[in-house]
């Protein structure tokens, strides 16, 4: 498939990659396409649904500033996957007591945390937010006062952060993981989000939603999230190697020895990144979308009933280079509890070894659109290269 739409009536256009776009999101993109550091339009993919601020499912590419809020507060969110040299007939007819096995290694929940940290007293990435942190005190008190940089490494999180295992067409196995920064890059998002917002109160700037402020390069606060974002993108993937470690440690406690078949595919679908695009260097911002130059190797999960894929990137200019993160939402979580019941969960869930209670019937697959049609509406941007379907999979 390609492009399905074009919203023309914003100061740029939007093209968006799929039929299935509700209003309140159209709306979001408009407002997106209205700002003035917009380079060449807005890249809504197929899994587009109502974000904060910014749709998520969005590819935004700007000159000259940066809008904080369409990162978002779970910088580098994104996922990792390895193949290991498993077969599925290898695997134990119950998978329960390794579903309990990487509860019990890996922390999850919003305060989930290692006691002692799993790296404590390893500053190479916390230095590089030194100065940032001299300048801005109230936000070095925050980060000092939550104590979250060394004790939430290698943890999972909540909401829709998770953990699989899963095998593939060949029967092959794979670890697969989905998660960010945590609460270091919550503190350190937010901190600039209010910042870009009395920037505009101090300029007079009226926005149609204040989750679009936005920091002006050569301005105050321009480098500074610049230096504390990419720290933050940095960590989010060294949380995911260090989670990564964990699982592998505790997985073979229950299965055949292995040896990881694969190296890690390690995507971010959170965050933002200085590239070429149609003769100009500009900010990408990719708010739930992955980066798919040609040849690169991406992950696109489904929900926690669905299937997940592999994908090589085809580098269509169109996306600047991009395709979805996932499924995408249809309904609220909020919407989700009142519409579902824990044997609708039982029922999507048939056949996994998960949780299968009212704690995460938010996560229900029911509440996802259909993976397959929106892997059929990004064929012009990926190549499917494995199919997945999960097992095993463990909450945050």
């Amino acid at each position: 498939m390609t492009i399905k739409k074009v919203i023309t009536y914003g100061k740029s256009p939007v093209k968006v990659w799929t039929d299935d776009i509700d209003h309140g999101s159209q709306q979001q993109l408009v407002n997106l396409s209205n700002m003035p550091f917009i380079h060449k339009h807005i890249a809504a993919m197929p899994d587009v649904h109502l974000g904060k601020g910014a749709t998520i499912g969005s590819v935004i590419c700007t000159k000259g500033a940066i809008i904080p809020a369409a990162v978002g507060v779970d910088i580098g969110c994104g996922m990792v996957a390895v193949r290991l040299s498993l077969k599925s007939s290898q695997l134990p007819d119950s998978l329960l007591q390794s579903r309990l096995d990487i509860e019990s290694a890996v922390p999850t929940g919003a305060g989930g945390a290692h006691g002692g940290g799993m790296i404590s007293g390893n500053h190479r990435l916390s230095n590089k937010l030194d100065l940032v942190l001299q300048k801005h005190k109230k936000l070095a008190k925050a980060v000092m006062r939550k104590q979250k940089f060394y004790t939430q490494l290698g943890t999972l999180g909540a909401g829709n952060h998770f953990i699989e295992l899963c095998i593939d067409e060949n029967e092959d196995v794979w670890v697969m993981l989905h998660s960010g920064s945590r609460g270091p890059g919550n503190i350190i998002g937010q901190y600039f989000i209010d910042l870009a917002k009395e920037d505009m109160r101090k300029h007079f700037i009226n926005l149609p939603d204040t989750d679009l402020s936005y920091l002006c390069e050569g301005t105050d606060y321009y480098d500074d999230y610049v230096a504390a974002v990419g720290t933050m993108q940095d960590w989010a993937a060294l949380n995911r190697q260090l989670m990564l470690k964990l699982v592998l440690i505790a997985l073979s406690k229950t299965v055949p020895e292995f040896v990881v078949t694969e190296e890690a595919i390690n995507c971010h679908h959170n965050y933002i990144s200085m590239e070429n695009h149609f003769g100009s260097n500009v900010w990408v911002t990719r708010k739930g979308a992955i980066r798919a130059r040609t040849g690169d190797l991406g992950i696109i999960p489904g929900s926690m009933g669905a299937k997940s894929f592999i994908v090589s990137g085809k580098g269509n200019p169109d996306s600047f280079h991009s395709c979805s993160h996932g499924a995408g939402r249809i309904h609220s979580r909020k919407k989700a509890k009142e519409l579902f019941t824990e044997q609708d969960l039982i029922t999507q869930t048939k056949g996994i070894e998960c949780r299968k209670d009212i704690g995460v019937i938010d996560e229900i697959p029911g509440s996802y659109k259909n993976i397959d049609t929106v892997m059929d509406n990004q064929s012009d941007l990926v190549d499917i290269v494995h199919t997945l379907k999960q097992v095993l999979n463990v909450k945050g």
